[in-house]
């Protein structure tokens, strides 16, 4: 491994496990954390907050006040997944997925990044030919703030 280099650099992480797989992953991206603190000489002061289904059965809300505060005094968020399907039959402002759509407003977070490559040795588990996908190199900008995710509700009718 490198050598320790203690540069200073410290950073404060809300760190929301959520629910399902979430605080497994989180758990695996703490050890990551701790390890670039060993071998880089960063410092991570990392704080725990519920959201989700988790936020919902320890505080009756999906994004409570203290996590909406801890994410804005926080340089980083760590988000781990959202959504139960035992609130699945709750209102929409008691969903789980209601609590990562706050985060998002609270946060400013306008797009999200969604990388798409295809590596050379994965072009033989492509359904398609391997001369129309290889080179695959795309970026996909899904804008968050309206539509369908904030848009004012109109209504269902069958």
């Amino acid at each position: 491994m490198g050598s320790k280099e203690a540069d200073g650099r410290s950073f404060r992480l809300a760190v929301l496990p959520g629910d399902g797989i979430g605080p497994e992953v989180i758990a695996q991206a703490v050890k990551v954390l701790r390890a670039i603190e060993e071998i880089f000489g960063h410092q991570f002061e990392l704080t725990y907050f519920p959201i989700g289904g988790a936020a919902l059965r320890e505080t009756g809300v999906p994004f409570p006040e203290e996590t909406r505060d801890g994410c804005l005094r926080s340089d980083a968020v760590l988000l781990g997944a959202v959504g139960a399907p035992e609130f699945d039959a709750n209102p929409p402002p008691l969903k789980p997925e209601t609590g990562l759509l706050e985060l998002r407003r609270s946060l400013g977070a306008f797009a999200n990044l969604r990388p798409a490559v295809l590596y050379e040795p994965l072009i033989e588990a492509s359904p398609l030919r391997p001369d129309v996908v290889r080179g695959t190199d795309l970026l996909i900008v899904r804008e968050l703030t309206g539509g369908l995710y904030f848009g004012t509700p109109r209504g269902f009718e069958r």
